[in-house]
């Protein structure tokens, strides 16, 4: 096990994220937070809160609930209602490995009149088996497929490891 990245380089890294969160919706209504569950609605919560620090933004965050064991046959449902017409959702993961789960966590979206969709995850992994790319990446990082990575954004300290 080694370690990808400290807690400030992933502090690092989620601020110029927010950044360019900002830059590219700056006339947005509104930007919502969509965390997948797990480490992707806590790295939803740490672009949340580092948005609404840089920007005048309206700034919301909900959960994608599915289960990652089981994205095909889980039931994805969201953690709360809100008003989504014409404001940029951000559906947000820890790592991406093929885009599976992100596919599957866009379908409660499918049928809102959202202004757009967009990715963001700390770790993208490029192995794309599921049409699928982030439009915010943290960190860029080739790895196999028998190789995993830990993404840690809770609690004091945050880690990134390759196991």
């Amino acid at each position: 096990m080694s370690e990808v990245l400290n807690h400030k380089q992933v502090g690092q890294k989620i601020t110029r994220m927010a950044f360019e969160i900002y830059e590219r919706n700056i006339n947005s209504a509104g930007v919502v937070f969509a965390g997948i569950t797990g480490m992707g609605m806590n790295l939803a919560l740490l672009l949340a809160e580092e948005l609404k620090r840089i920007s005048p933004l309206k700034v919301e965050v909900l959960e994608v609930i599915l289960d990652k064991t089981a994205v095909s046959k889980s039931e994805v449902h969201l953690s709360k209602k809100l008003v989504l017409v014409n404001k940029t959702i951000i559906l947000v993961d820890d790592v991406l490995n093929t885009g599976k789960t992100l596919v599957y966590a866009m379908k409660p979206f499918l049928d809102q009149e959202i202004l757009k969709m967009e990715i963001a995850v700390l770790v993208n992994r490029s192995h794309g088996l599921f049409p699928v790319r982030p439009d915010y990446t943290g960190y860029e990082l080739s790895t196999t497929l028998n190789e995993h990575i830990r993404v840690d954004v809770s609690g004091n300290h945050y880690s990134v490891q390759l196991h």
